[in-house]
């Protein structure tokens, strides 16, 4: 009978060779690794939220308001309470009507809306003071139009303009929220303009 061959280590049972220790070392790091990254061949790819729209990025380029620069009293409770002018530069390419919101996230209860302007041309690229173009939605102190910042005594907020260049018309009404407005314009929006301006009373 032929005796089986059993390879015994130098240094007793249970020791392990050096070259040995070497090869776990690097293998076991290996392994860890490639299980952190997942098999990706049967990982899914992340998908879109359903209605979302790729956007590109335009930018404001003048008029009464400006990137973190105070707001004019003129525009506000404390003074005529008019719309500012504002300008931007050409929205993106297939842009068919532009829409406007400004807010004031920091108010007590929560976002103050300040003007809902929709049905703005895609041509067009600034609005005057006091302007009265396009389709004039309803602000939260109970009127149609802009209504200027008013924010309590004290307390300095910030003031957020966005325009948004939609692909296609939105069907907003004059008279209608921002919260109608957003509702309307849910995917389809392909471009947008943001500055924050502040105001406090003086």
């Amino acid at each position: 009978m032929r005796r089986g061959f059993r390879f015994v280590s130098p240094r007793g049972p249970g020791a392990t060779l050096p070259g040995m220790r070497r090869v776990v070392a690097l293998v076991v790091p290996l392994v860890l690794a490639l299980a952190a990254c997942g098999g990706g061949d049967d990982e899914a790819a992340p998908t879109a939220p359903t209605g979302a729209t790729s956007t590109t990025s335009f930018t404001f380029t003048g008029g009464d308001i400006s990137e973190g620069e105070p707001i004019d009293p003129r525009f506000s409770c404390d003074g005529e309470n008019v719309s500012p002018a504002l300008a931007w530069e050409e929205p993106p390419v297939g842009t068919v009507e532009l829409a406007l919101v400004v807010d004031d996230p920091d108010a007590p209860g929560g976002s103050f809306i300040h003007w809902v302007v929709a049905g703005l041309p895609p041509e067009e690229t600034s609005l005057e003071t006091g302007s009265q173009e396009g389709d004039q939605g309803a602000n939260d102190a109970g009127g149609t139009g802009w209504t200027g910042p008013c924010p309590p005594g004290g307390e300095t907020h910030g003031y957020v303009f966005t325009l948004y260049a939609l692909d296609s018309e939105s069907g907003f009404q004059t008279g209608g929220s921002a919260g109608d407005l957003r509702e309307a314009i849910d995917g389809g929006v392909i471009g947008e303009a943001r500055l924050t301006a502040p105001f406090s009373h003086r």
